[in-house]
């Protein structure tokens, strides 16, 4: 069921669209009623709403202008990525874009705070906002900001994932935070959008560089052409000999992401039901290694 669900591009963009309400609701509903500040370009919005209305006195009653902001800074970025990203994930993206500012301006917010307690409601609300946040990057969706340009960046380098990326952003919001409000708001901030980063990398899938192996006496040739031609993945293959048999077994080694794991899975067991297949996750990988959105 997983899988069909993650392979189909309509339930995948209804799941996105789910993923980004989850994370406007967690931020609406229990870090913003705390005067804290969610990282990346929503929290630079943030940040901008809360000069516009100190200083200049712009406000929009209960309608959170920060939401505006955050669509319309997200137009010349979908037009930065549609040269590397594609088409498909930038209309995706806008999809997802419009309507997490549409769900972050209308989700009402608390007069009072649902959770007094300034670290619980950081923990619990980093939880949720980077489990939205990783189910809209594993559909191959994105919800616009920083995760855009992040995902730009990791396709090209290795060593770069998305929530690597939003906290060295971050890191140059907060000190502007520390100058701007209180130490204690701009602490607690931070906190909120490490546990945020954090769930949000181990979420998306097509960020975790997976190592498979396939023990197999089927045609090892057809299987190896098929993970190539539909996975494009790279296939190392040799033979084994099992010791409690003696007869004679063909590996197959290839690298790939944690998403693609069940079609590889659906892939093996059509050709050999009896296949062994043995997965390492997290693994490093170099060299001439594509990171894919889906």
């Amino acid at each position: 069921m997983v899988y069909n669900t993650l392979h189909n591009r309509w339930l995948r963009l209804v799941i996105a669209v789910l993923g980004a309400l989850i994370s406007a609701a967690a931020l609406n509903l229990l870090i913003v009623p705390l005067g804290l500040y969610t990282g990346g370009l929503m929290g630079l919005c943030q940040v901008i709403r809360s000069l516009l209305q100190t200083y200049l006195g712009v406000s929009l009653g209960s309608f959170d202008l920060a939401g505006t902001l955050y669509f319309l800074i997200n137009i010349p970025i979908l037009l930065f990525a549609w040269k590397t990203l594609g088409r498909g994930f930038v209309v995706r993206t806008l999809i997802c874009t419009v309507s997490y500012s549409l769900f972050y301006s209308i989700i009402p917010i608390p007069s009072q705070p649902i959770i007094d307690d300034m670290l619980t409601a950081c923990l619990l609300s980093g939880i949720i906002t980077g489990l939205g946040s990783g189910i809209i990057l594993t559909c191959a969706c994105s919800s616009g900001g920083l995760d855009v340009v992040g995902l730009c960046l990791a396709k090209r380098r290795n060593d770069i994932t998305v929530g690597k990326f939003s906290l060295a952003f971050n890191i140059l919001l907060y000190l502007g935070c520390l100058f701007l409000f209180s130490p204690e708001v701009t602490i607690y901030s931070v906190i909120y959008n490490f546990f945020t980063a954090t769930v949000l990398d181990r979420m998306h899938q097509q960020n975790i560089s997976v190592q498979a192996m396939v023990f197999t006496r089927g045609d090892e040739d057809e299987m190896a052409h098929y993970i190539i031609t539909q996975l494009g993945r790279g296939v190392t293959f040799w033979n084994g000999t099992g010791a409690y048999t003696g007869e004679t077994v063909h590996v197959l080694f290839v690298c790939l992401s944690k998403f693609e794991i069940e079609e590889l899975r659906h892939v093996v067991r059509s050709f050999d039901p009896h296949a062994f297949l043995v997965i390492q996750e997290g693994v490093q990988v170099d060299g001439n290694f594509m990171r894919r959105l889906s």
